[in-house]
């Protein structure tokens, strides 16, 4: 093998899932050290949260596309099989699916509490109408709770905690569920009925506060 080039990749094909596999693992490794940065207070809430929608994005895009083509059999068994050290990563993107400023009260920043309290009703009606409209794919209820939960908890002051722990709740549910995949009649009432509940809480706390 004197002038000979090693060959890595036999087709273009597998010279492409191979690439595929290493963006995936490129993703799973950015997630993990983005919790470990947010953990250590290393970087603030909106940044991290911006970074993490986005990994999260390309997270789901990827395996996605990987288990349609045979490359895995789904995320799990990914970090299994490359022994992935990444505890934190595993809980954002196949468990939770949604960044930590979503699932638990943050900081309002810079706005207005009335301009918070708008954008949280705004979800709110969103997402109950699109039950209503009977939307039931996943990919298009997905991201209507998660707007939701990350609005609820960037509304200052409101503790609506019943009504965040079963947003937190269909999160994990959702996220474990193919976006393709439809939640059925049953699951949709439960859903509509829990956001009927969270609503009225959040204004009940609202109202207490005065």
């Amino acid at each position: 093998m004197a002038d000979a080039d090693l060959q890595l990749f036999s087709s273009t094909k597998e010279r492409r899932r191979y690439t595929d596999l290493a963006d995936f693992y490129a993703i799973i490794k950015a997630t993990e050290h983005l919790e470990k940065a947010y953990a250590r207070d290393a970087i603030d809430e909106a940044r991290y949260e911006k970074a993490c929608l986005k990994l999260i994005s390309q997270f789901k895009s990827s395996e996605s596309a990987l288990k349609l083509g045979g490359g895995i059999e789904d995320a799990s068994s990914f970090i299994a099989e490359w022994r992935m050290d990444c505890p934190r990563a595993r809980d954002r993107l196949v468990r939770c699916g949604a960044p930590a400023t979503v699932l638990h009260a943050t900081d309002a920043g810079d706005a207005s509490e009335t301009v918070r309290v708008a954008e949280c009703v705004q979800h709110f009606i969103t997402a109950m109408d699109a039950l209503k409209l009977d939307q039931r794919a996943v990919d298009e209820v997905q991201p209507l709770v998660a707007d939701l939960a990350a609005g609820l908890g960037r509304v200052p002051h409101v503790p609506c905690a019943a009504g965040k722990a079963a947003l937190a709740k269909w999160l994990v549910q959702l996220n474990a569920m193919r976006a393709s995949a439809e939640i059925d009649d049953e699951q949709a009432r439960q859903l509509s009925f829990d956001l009927d509940c969270a609503y009225s809480e959040f204004h009940r706390d609202l109202a207490g506060r005065h």
